[in-house]
């Protein structure tokens, strides 16, 4: 599946949402949850400097919206032309979340698609909600 013109705008106008007077290196993120319905997030840094990252707010967007659990898919943007993949805190947060067939997209401060990741590739060997008892 490819990124649409339109999520590029969304993703580069949340991009220059991002608050980050301490790195300087604004992240956004577009997820997209099982029924189509796309949210999206941008880092924001605090003094402490445990701030928000861009795919945490967008997960959390879409959570508090809709109520909705599952990703289908999700994008993130970085500054330049470096990839820019999610830290680990936020690939387990993706995995709460995610399903085998959630898409995981990387992609340029252009927005030209830089790699691609299934959940198993981007964590492999995770830990989630099935592993713990009922």
């Amino acid at each position: 599946m490819s990124v649409s013109h339109t999520e590029i705008q969304c993703l580069i106008t949340a991009r220059n949402h991002a608050y980050t007077p301490y790195s300087n290196h604004p992240v956004a993120a577009l997820v997209e949850d099982d029924q189509g319905r796309q949210f999206t997030g941008c880092n924001v840094e605090i003094a402490n400097y445990k701030g928000l990252c861009a795919e945490a707010s967008a997960i959390a967007s879409m959570v508090s919206q809709t109520g909705s659990t599952t990703l289908a898919r999700v994008v993130v943007m970085g500054p330049g032309e470096a990839l820019c993949t999610p830290c680990g805190d936020c690939r387990q947060r993706i995995r709460e979340f995610a399903t085998v067939d959630t898409e995981i997209v990387v992609v340029s401060g252009e927005g030209e698609v830089l790699k691609r990741y299934s959940m198993e590739a981007l964590l492999p060997d995770s830990f989630g909600p099935e592993n713990l008892p009922d």
